[in-house]
């Protein structure tokens, strides 16, 4: 699935479904073995149904475009800096770096958050040799909690979450998962689902969000 085979138009696309993988392979490199057979925590069931239509109006006003800065998840106790990742020279999207546990990463082919459309932010949930990583606790998500973007215009868009799921690596909801729904939207996305040595993790989890506020 390189982006360069689906030409421009697409490259983009491609390039983010690319970055799910490449965690995955991050994973795997991490350390077989290293976790608790719990592992991180799952979505629930019933968190995985959640809708945007549970926000019913209450979206705020688009905001221009203004890079992603910081991730703040407090629910979960997510607290980290946001460095920018884009696609390398085959047209993969390229991860933030394994060595820094506590690094998210905002892909620059798509908006940035807060903008109409639907910025993507992704992270590792451990790190090579084994560890916590930023996004371990991001299944523990539920719906209604609130993810804050620091922007580099010194402004924070508060996004309030409606949807926390595990969808297969395989067969992945692209169109779903990365469309554009009219309205500001953030996706948080890290590995998630079944673990095994030999193929790491089977998914991912999806924080879906919907702007709500701005501070």
């Amino acid at each position: 699935m390189q982006g360069s085979s689906d030409g421009p138009g697409r490259r983009g696309a491609w390039g983010v479904i690319a970055v799910v993988l490449l965690v995955g392979v991050h994973l795997v490199r991490g350390g077989a073995g290293e976790w608790p057979s719990d592992g991180p925590p799952q979505p629930a069931t019933a968190a995985a149904a959640g809708r945007a239509a549970a926000l019913g109006g209450a979206t705020a006003a688009p905001l221009p475009a203004s890079p992603p800065v910081r991730v703040r998840v407090p629910s979960v106790r997510i607290d980290a800096p946001v460095t920018r990742v884009g696609l390398d020279a085959e047209g993969w999207i390229e991860a933030p770096a394994p060595d820094d546990r506590n690094l998210a990463g905002w892909y620059t082919g798509a908006v940035t958050p807060g903008e109409r459309g639907t910025a993507v932010v992704v992270g590792h949930v451990d790190v090579p040799g084994g560890g916590r990583a930023v996004f371990y606790d991001l299944g523990a998500l539920a719906p209604g909690k609130r993810v804050e973007i620091a922007r580099g215009d010194g402004r924070t868009a508060v996004f309030t979450v409606y949807g926390v799921e595990v969808v297969p690596k395989d067969g992945f909801p692209a169109a779903r998962v990365y469309g554009t729904t009219g309205a500001p939207e953030l996706r948080l996305i890290t590995c998630g689902g079944r673990y095994s040595p030999a193929g790491g993790y089977e998914g991912n989890v999806v924080v879906s969000a919907r702007l709500t506020e701005v501070r």
